[in-house]
């Protein structure tokens, strides 16, 4: 990226035999994408391209703009790799949009004075916020919801606020209701037209989206408009009068009553545009002047729309890039046109699923339609039906499971009655499963990129795609909203079966069953061994083994999740079970690179006594302990040989500490900030919440390590939102974040549930981190696992928080199980002289410490001794006698 010059000058016009210069501005979802079919054709390497952009940063995924409040950063809403630009030697110049276009001189001038010439002027300016003449609509509360920087503002104002209004029903303005309800306002939504969602639903699929969302605690006003916004003397809004002459007092209006499109820099040049808006471009994204060019929402398209979808967006970036790359000689020689989209969408809107494709309104002549509606359950479905039988279109609200198969079928005969499509599993022959083998070829699963099933195919049959990953890589498909990831799946597994690949999701060698699987296995059989589950349940070829380096310590894992359950010893050292354990588990340690172990005895929430601090340091100096303070608000001693663990956690038992089963796949730490308590700024006593957490799940076994934390206010100074689970208090209660991890594949956690009681939020969790224990996969994160899993965060909130499969009680009764027989692994150690006695170093010789476990000093304290560790220099002799 470069930054722009302090005193610019224009640039120089190519010459005869130099690189011609492409000027692009604006930087969004759309520019993005253009840039990236101008790479892909190699246009990057022929031409200098320059991005004149007007946000401070790059560009990112408006799609997803709400789930900033869900705890996403603006980085995680990135749509550019770090290093796209440098890599394509493109010239990105951040907060400085274009102010003029001098056609004649082929000239583009930016805020800060630099001015470009160009070859080829790309417009994607996208769109503004509409906002109604209403007056007041300036004062001090009133804002639009379009860029991070207005969710940043209203984030900000909304702190002092009780009760926001958002003017516009449609899908940007039910994101923005959810967001201001999300940060604990009372919300309401003014919408002008009869229905939410005017453009996508019809009337029955509106009234029973609004009784969804009225469930949910927003107040929906329909058929009304805003008449004037009032305010205070300060100038702050304090009321809303409406149309039909009612009033609502808030503190913060949300203008979300569409867009248009921003066309200006075109306007003042003398550039044709729509009598509506838009700049006019023919079918390859050409404007009248044929060195400028239009694509995205600011333009006008060959039929006469203007379109407000991203996947249009994207068609439109894919046609002027390649006429521009037919220009420069890097065509393909088959030019690409953009003559219209289709519009279906499918969004999850506070929490409802919502989509329409086609002729949702049944607006072709003869056409009928093939409706459900379950009124107590909020869900709505219609199928537009032609005179010849063919799907014509549909609206789904409140299960758009089938959009994925439907669209795809738009304008053909489905293979079944399309009654059977609407109807659920169960009800007079209903819930018919499409898969994609009943899709031709031709039919889009993607709608974002525009890639074909047969597109998706190819991929796999004829570029060895063998992954999903590596099919996304190589057609894009799935890396826009995503809601097409299910049909690839099914077309990639499908292809891979037909060539005779064997889908084996076994988990090693040993078992053909996924973690999962034996998991469920070992809780219904009540299996207390591993060597049993091996015998009866492993692959022929592996039974009476020894089992492998994978399962071994993934059944050791489950077997002690469900130790109480099934009967089982959970003690994970005695008998079988020790055989079954990963290297730090066999001393309840974590081994160092020296051969040395680490001592972290269980700090709950991070709060400790004076006395106890005592302790930790006295032992530490006793035992010539090397101490650190850990980001997880503990103490951590290294530097104990394997025969010193027992003195030193005798120690520390005797002055009441426990393990922090550092060493082991379980929970680590809970921490926290000081709260209310102390901090002036707490809500909820975030260290007590904490210390109640981390003493109800310490000691749970898991796939992966668990981690958590509480935060006492939204200052959010726990960092709860990295964690696998964690709390951010409010003013009604406690908000419930999962799946968030601070490793090395950062990812914020989502948000599950909010304003929760002590009760409520203790319920949850258990579930949630049974449900995870149950389902995922070996050595998966709560990261990882919640972008795996089938439906993802909704699937996983409908089993944890609505008990969808009927599992809560189960959940709930398994972690009660836990918690009742929880004991701690070093105190169980300590009391068996016969446990105590595999803490030696060498066997045949029990009282011999291991002598190449040495340190050296370093800032006070000890380091390993790795110069040791490299081995010694040992002379050699050459064939002259003398040594080297």
């Amino acid at each position: 990226m470069t930054s722009t010059p302090p005193h610019p000058e224009a640039t120089p016009a190519a010459a005869p035999g130099t690189a011609p210069t492409l000027v692009l501005v604006g930087h969004g979802m759309v520019g993005q994408r253009f840039l990236e079919e101008l790479a892909d054709r190699g246009v990057t390497g022929r031409a200098r391209v320059v991005v004149l952009c007007e946000e401070p940063r790059p560009a990112y995924d408006r799609v997803q703009l709400t789930s900033y409040f869900a705890g996403r950063t603006p980085d995680d809403l990135s749509l550019v790799d770090p290093d796209f630009m440098a890599r394509h030697g493109i010239e990105l110049h951040l907060g400085d949009p274009a102010t003029a276009v001098d056609r004649e001189a082929r000239t583009v001038t930016a805020r800060s004075g630099l001015t470009v010439r160009y070859d080829a002027l790309v417009l994607a300016t996208g769109s503004y916020p509409f906002v109604p003449p209403v007056p007041g609509k300036d004062s001090a509360g009133c804002f639009v919801y379009r860029t991070l920087d207005d969710l940043f503002a209203i984030e900000e104002y909304a702190k002092n606020a009780r009760t926001g209004v958002v003017v516009g029903g449609g899908l940007l303005g039910l994101e923005a209701a959810g967001a201001l309800k999300g940060l604990g306002l009372r919300t309401h939504i003014v919408e002008f037209a009869p229905r939410l969602m005017a453009l996508q639903v019809d009337e029955g699929g509106g009234r029973a989206l609004r009784r969804t969302v009225e469930e949910k605690g927003l107040e929906v006003h329909t058929g009304v408009g805003g008449k004037e916004i009032v305010a205070d003397g300060a100038g702050a809004v304090t009321a809303m009068s409406l149309s039909d002459d009612s009033t609502v007092e808030t503190d913060l209006v949300v203008f979300s009553a569409g867009v248009r499109p921003r066309d200006q820099l075109a306007r003042d040049c003398g550039l044709p545009v729509g009598d509506r808006g838009g700049i006019v471009v023919d079918e390859r994204c050409r404007t009248a002047d044929p060195a400028v060019y239009a694509i995205g929402e600011c333009a006008l398209a060959a039929d006469g729309r203007v379109y407000g979808l991203v996947a249009p967006g994207y068609d439109m970036a894919r046609a002027a890039a390649a006429t521009l790359a037919d220009t420069l000689g890097a065509g393909t020689g088959a030019p690409e046109s953009f003559t219209g989209a289709d519009l279906s969408t499918k969004l999850k809107l506070l929490g409802v699923d919502v989509a329409s494709f086609g002729d949702a309104h049944g607006a072709t002549d003869g056409c009928l339609d093939v409706l459900y509606a379950d009124a107590r359950s909020g869900v709505y479905k219609k199928l537009v039906i032609g005179a010849a039988g063919e799907l014509l279109g549909g609206v789904l609200v409140g299960d758009a499971e089938a959009y994925g198969m439907l669209r795809p079928l738009t304008g053909s005969v489905p293979p079944v009655p399309p009654e059977q499509l609407v109807l659920p599993a169960g009800a007079g022959g209903g819930g018919a499963a499409l898969g994609p083998s009943a899709l031709p070829d031709s039919a889009v699963l993607c709608n974002c990129h525009n890639v074909t099933k047969g597109t998706v195919r190819a991929a796999v049959t004829e570029h060895s795609c063998g992954t999903l990953p590596e099919v996304k890589k190589c057609t894009k498909a799935g890396t826009g909203c995503g809601s097409c990831v299910k049909s690839l799946t099914a077309v990639l597994n499908d292809e891979l079966a037909a060539s005779g690949a064997t889908l084996d999701t076994g988990l090693c060698g040993c078992f053909p069953h996924t973690r999962a699987e034996l998991y469920e296995i070992v809780r219904t059989l009540r299996l207390t061994s591993f060597a049993a589950l091996l015998d009866s349940h492993g692959r022929p070829e592996a039974r009476n083994g020894d089992g492998c380096e994978i399962c071994k310590p993934t059944v050791g894992s489950i077997i002690a999740s469900l130790a109480p359950s099934v009967g089982a010893d959970g003690y994970v050292l005695d008998g079988e079970q020790a055989a079954l354990q990963d290297t730090n588990d066999h001393f309840l340690a974590n081994l160092q690179r020296n051969g040395s172990y680490s001592i972290v005895p269980r700090i709950p929430g991070g709060e400790i006594t004076p006395d106890k601090l005592i302790v930790i340091g006295e032992v530490a100096r006793d035992f010539g302990l090397y101490t650190k303070i850990t980001g997880g608000q503990r103490i951590d001693l290294f530097g104990a040989r394997v025969d010193q663990l027992p003195q030193v956690w005798a120690r520390l038992v005797d002055a009441g500490f426990e393990s922090g089963h550092a060493y082991g796949k379980a929970l680590r730490t809970v921490k926290s900030c000081v709260g209310q308590t102390w901090c002036r700024y707490g809500v909820q006593d975030s260290v007590r919440m904490a210390i109640d957490l981390e003493l109800r799940y310490r000691g749970l076994r898991s796939p992966h390590k668990l981690k958590s934390a509480v935060s006492g206010c939204a200052r959010e100074c726990a960092e709860a939102r990295g964690k696998d689970f964690g709390v951010i208090a409010t003013s009604n209660g406690w908000n419930l974040y999962v799946g968030g991890n601070g490793g090395a594949d950062p990812r914020h956690a989502d948000l599950l549930a909010q304003d929760l009681s002590d009760a409520e939020l203790i319920r949850l969790i258990d579930r949630f981190l049974m449900f995870y224990i149950r389902t995922a996969d070996r050595l998966e994160r709560t990261s990882a696992w919640l972008e795996r899993i089938e439906g993802g965060l909704d699937h996983v909130r409908d089993v944890v928080v609505h008990d969808s499969l009927g599992l809560c009680d189960e959940l709930e009764a398994l972690m009660a199980a836990h918690v009742t027989h929880y004991r701690d692994e070093w105190a169980e150690t300590l009391a068996d002289p016969e446990r105590l006695a595999r803490f030696v170093s060498f066997v045949n010789a029990p009282d011999a410490p291991d002598p190449s476990v040495r340190f050296v000093p370093e800032r006070d304290q000890v380091k390993p001794d790795l110069t040791l560790l490299a081995g010694p220099t040992l002379p050699v002799r050459t064939l002259e006698g003398t040594s080297v």
